[in-house]
């Protein structure tokens, strides 16, 4: 595969902060960046960094409502000066422990829209093959209300402005812990947009959405993919849950771009989940939507972050591993981290950083359609995906 790399970046990406103790700490992003530096991922050649500028209104409005924007920034401001919030905010979702307001708010959104956007264009315009928006991801915001640490919707907006170019067929892969129900939301009635997501059973996890029977609505119905895996699910069963979903649906689809979501708390050490999936694993699935990006949508591929709240333990190998997979050069899981890098986290954290890009865990799997255990409840919410949607796209469910 021959690759080019288009990452968007600014440090002022890491004033979308909610400030101390929130689980979305900006360091993240800072300790994913110098990881990948430390590598040399940007010094490859086809890998390119571009400054991105914040998104004005007019692509913030792809998504969402006018009022909204409005409350956004009247919140920022208000917080900037010092001056308690406007009570009418509670109904946009900003002020809450998951959305606290903080100053300058809405730029800081904007900027973490338009770095996504940036790498997206960079894609369809054929300037790289794959686009990278680490910042990015923030899959829960709803076109008038913030929701689960997330103030605009960067992939959605990116998909919309896709869209309005001319594309006719854009998949999106949500692997993040928690389903990508913003996401979804914006394209349930779309069938130019094929959302699958996986992640942990809405049972046990905010935000209660994503059962396999959210299948979409009128001519979207069947474009809406949701694999509700069961608490404790490892990588073997994550997986094999992927690969039984999402190749078939991609090469039945066909997209022109493909956009995926790495949101990387679905790993055993994350705070806020129950799976069990290691940086391995992680590193696996990566590798997995790169191959599918060249198989299925000519090799345009725009990738993103989204959640992971282990912040120097797991977000900064997982997602420098990313970048390494999407430079076409990745980076062997026996790596020991560098010193420079874990003597940064050491500063930044108090932390001591892993010595490894590894957990030491195997990243194999037995596909599903090898055979299927009616008594696995992994296999049990594979089948009930595939049933849902796989006859819609002229699939059978299999076993």
């Amino acid at each position: 595969m021959t690759c080019s790399l288009a990452v968007s970046w600014d440090d002022q990406l890491t004033k979308y902060d909610f400030g101390p103790g929130h689980p979305l700490a900006p360091v993240r992003v800072e300790l994913t960046m110098a990881l990948a530096r430390e590598f040399g991922v940007f010094d490859a050649p086809g890998v390119s960094l571009i400054d991105p500028e914040p998104a004005p209104d007019e692509l913030l409005e792809l998504v969402h409502d006018e009022s909204y924007l409005t409350a956004v920034k009247r919140a920022g401001e208000l917080a900037a000066r010092g001056e308690p919030l406007d009570p009418r905010s509670v109904f946009f979702g900003l002020g809450t422990a998951d959305d606290p307001v903080f100053p300058h708010m809405h730029e800081a959104s904007a900027l973490v829209v338009g770095a996504t956007m940036a790498a997206a264009r960079a894609v369809w315009t054929s300037a790289a093959s794959h686009g990278a928006s680490v910042a990015g991801g923030l899959h829960h915001a709803m076109s008038r209300a913030a929701s689960g640490f997330c103030i605009y919707n960067d992939p959605a907006i990116a998909i919309t402005w896709l869209l309005a170019q001319g594309a006719d067929r854009v998949a999106y892969v949500d692997l993040d812990v928690h389903h990508g129900d913003g996401v979804q939301a914006a394209f349930y009635s779309d069938p130019r947009v094929l959302t699958i997501s996986l992640h942990e059973d809405p049972h046990t996890l905010f935000p209660g959405t994503g059962q396999p029977a959210e299948t979409g609505a009128g001519a979207g119905e069947g474009y809406a993919v949701n694999v509700a895996l069961p608490a404790g699910t490892g990588d073997s069963g994550w997986l094999r849950a992927f690969d039984a979903v999402v190749p078939p649906l991609l090469r039945s689809f066909r997209p022109q771009l493909l956009v995926s979501q790495h949101g990387c708390d679905s790993h055993r050490l994350d705070p806020l989940a129950h799976l069990e999936v290691t940086v391995d694993g992680q590193r696996r699935a990566q590798s997995m939507v790169h191959q599918l990006a060249h198989e299925t949508a000519g090799g345009r591929w725009l990738c993103t972050g989204g959640g992971g709240y282990a912040l120097a333990t797991v977000v900064p190998r997982s997602w420098t591993h990313l970048l390494g997979m999407a430079s076409d050069r990745p980076i062997d899981r026996a790596e020991p981290t560098p010193a420079a890098w874990r003597e940064l986290v050491r500063r930044r954290t108090g932390t001591e950083a892993p010595e490894l890009m590894t957990d030491g865990a195997p990243d194999d799997f037995a596909s599903f359609e090898d055979g299927y255990d009616p008594g696995d409840p992994v296999d049990r919410a594979i089948l009930a995906t595939r049933k849902a949607v796989f006859p819609a796209h002229g699939l059978l469910p299999g076993l």
